[in-house]
């Protein structure tokens, strides 16, 4: 460990050499998308929270959702918003590391999260009958407790590891965020790590997204069934936003991990690390808003009150 510290002591941020020559226009673009991402989570969260009609596990799951979004866009866009202010693209040792475990800990636990919301939609159209005594209070209460410690200790596990690497060959980091694709690149003694890379990898992007795919491909075959056109018309309704949803995530974070590290591929990584880290958490309110019928009613009520107090001072 002490190497790293005789041998490193900033990384540098080389996703965007050129990015000086417009920083004005990039910063006013990344801080639209970070306040955006934002205030979008925040109003579901406030929404959730307000409104007892939403208790229900599935928007006490879009609510945590909401919450990890706003760790995800925070670990990454405030710092690149500083490099695009500041000229200076210097990433001290700690400061990149630890936002390497947030950035890892949001998107760990919204692999899992995705894939008990995928369940949910699953218990709530295929076995309707048993859905509050399959979903109960207690039930999902341990699921969600479960699924931000087991994001939080798989992330605290990923970055000592990385951690305790040697990082001699190089400093440039090829993202605009310390990401354990490009830390890994630059490494000098990580081939034990890339198979704890690949079981981490299983355990917590694969299996969920099966277990998600699995969900889905039960509850198309049970809207299906249903022999009225209304009928399936809500059914689709309640599960295609996180539908939705569940492809812009994994699509992007499958183009971001999937291809195999190569100069060829830096920009390109670069351009499905945005969409993966800042577009996605932005889009989520906003695609949940829009299909959801219940959460437009509730953001409808709480903009009128606000409108009839401040009508009536």
């Amino acid at each position: 460990m002490d190497s790293n510290w005789t041998l490193i002591r900033h990384f540098q941020i080389a996703a965007f050499p050129n990015i000086t020559e417009n920083n004005n226009v990039f910063f006013l673009l990344f801080f639209c998308i970070y306040m955006s991402g934002l205030l979008g989570n925040l109003i579901i969260i406030s929404a959730v929270i307000i409104d007892v009609r939403l208790h229900k596990p599935m928007y006490i799951f879009l609510c945590n959702l909401s919450s990890v979004d706003i760790i995800f866009i925070s670990s990454t866009l405030p710092k690149l918003m500083d490099i695009l202010v500041s000229g200076n693209f210097s990433i001290p040792f700690i400061q990149c590391f630890t936002q390497l475990y947030f950035f890892m800990f949001a998107a760990g636990t919204e692999d899992i999260l995705l894939s008990l919301m995928a369940y949910d939609r699953y218990v709530a159209i295929c076995k309707p009958l048993h859905y509050h005594l399959i979903m109960d209070k207690k039930k999902y209460v341990v699921l969600l407790l479960g699924t931000w410690i087991c994001g939080s200790v798989n992330s605290l596990f990923m970055t000592i590891s990385i951690y305790q690497m040697d990082f001699c060959s190089s400093n440039k980091i090829q993202n605009f965020f310390c990401d354990i694709k490009a830390l890994v690149k630059i490494s000098c003694n990580n081939t034990g790590f890339n198979i704890i890379l690949y079981v981490e990898t299983m355990l917590l992007a694969l299996c969920p997204f099966l277990l998600s795919v699995t969900s889905y491909i039960k509850i198309i075959r049970s809207i299906l069934m249903i022999k009225s056109n209304k009928g399936r018309k809500k059914a689709f309704s309640t599960c295609t936003s996180h539908l939705t949803v569940l492809i812009i995530f994994y699509g992007t974070g499958l183009c971001m991990y999937m291809n195999p590290p190569s100069d060829h591929l830096e920009e390109q990584d670069v351009v499905f690390a945005v969409l993966y880290t800042a577009v996605t958490p932005m889009l989520n309110p906003l695609i949940y808003s829009l299909r959801n019928k219940e959460v437009k009613v509730t953001l409808r009520r709480i903009v009128g009150n606000k409108r009839s107090v401040f009508g009536s001072l």
